[in-house]
């Protein structure tokens, strides 16, 4: 049974932002049983979990020999070892994998970079320019998925991992006011959100936050 890493101190409030979730509900979505290692930010930096992340994050997997980092990487090997997270035949698994990485290297960036202006740069002058620039930027990515997107239910023909990792990267606009702008947007997180296995791996990671934050 594979073990994942998770925060024990949750950031995010167990909102479901953490990475840790896309890993959670790709497993959730094949069935597949699973434990969580919690870790502390110490213990992040610690030798033991930089053997298994260099760059001293979360999440990473474990199961047997198989030892992987990067969220992205670990949704792929959850969705090549099971049936349902990738299509069938040839030309839509090549259609799922591009979103997959489209997601993590084109739409993501500038949302995760919208974070680090908002919290670390707020005591600078220049914060509310460099927002509007990043905000900018995200704006035309979220144009293009949404043109892209147009009357599809999800990214590449049935539900797959490319949607498990750009519904979860595109969560992180929540309370920002931009995804309001995007009604094929807010549908399409709505339609994963009512997905049984989005909410198991949503309650298994706000059950960590509940806990920690009742010490």
């Amino acid at each position: 049974m594979p073990t994942i890493t998770a925060f024990k101190s949750s950031p995010d409030k167990g909102v479901g932002l953490a990475r840790d979730m896309r890993v959670r509900w790709s497993l959730e979505e094949v069935g597949q049983s699973y434990d969580v290692r919690l870790v502390t930010f110490e213990e992040m930096k610690q030798p033991a979990h930089l053997a298994l992340q260099p760059f001293g994050q979360i999440p990473t997997y474990e199961d047997g020999d198989v030892a992987l980092f990067e969220s992205g990487a670990i949704v792929f090997h959850i969705a090549e070892r099971h049936t349902g997270l990738l299509p069938s035949d040839e030309a839509g698994r090549a259609r799922a994998i591009s979103w997959m990485f489209a997601a993590l290297n084109t739409v993501e960036p500038p949302i995760v970079e919208r974070d680090y202006v908002k919290y670390f740069e707020a005591d600078q002058s220049w914060q509310a320019e460099h927002l509007s620039m990043v905000d900018d930027r995200i704006r035309t990515r979220l144009d293009q998925l949404a043109a892209a997107m147009g009357e599809l239910i999800w990214l590449a023909g049935g539900f797959s991992a490319a949607d498990v990792l750009m519904v979860h990267a595109i969560c992180r606009l929540g309370g920002s006011g931009i995804l309001e702008e995007y009604p094929i947007l807010m549908d399409y997180i709505a339609r994963a959100a009512e997905r049984p296995a989005y909410k198991r791996a949503f309650d298994a990671q706000y059950e960590v936050f509940q806990k920690g934050s009742s010490h």
